[in-house]
């Protein structure tokens, strides 16, 4: 499954989060770092889920960009 994220820059660091995990968030110092440990919250959060037999959301969040003028 390829889920959606949003990585936004903070005073000091990146935040990441993913909208159909809720609860599902990491910071890093770089965008690398952030993604890298989104990556990692992921898999555990996905992890955590079948080994309570609940179902996995299936990622339904979409992204676009649009000009501004």
């Amino acid at each position: 499954m390829r889920y959606a994220i949003v990585i936004e820059k903070a005073a000091n660091n990146y935040s990441a989060y993913v909208p159909d995990l809720p609860g599902c968030v990491a910071t890093g110092a770089t965008i690398q770092e952030v993604n890298q440990q989104i990556k990692e919250v992921i898999a555990f959060h996905l992890e955590s889920l079948r080994e309570e037999d609940l179902s996995i959301p299936e990622p339904t969040t979409l992204c676009e960009y649009v000009e501004a003028s």
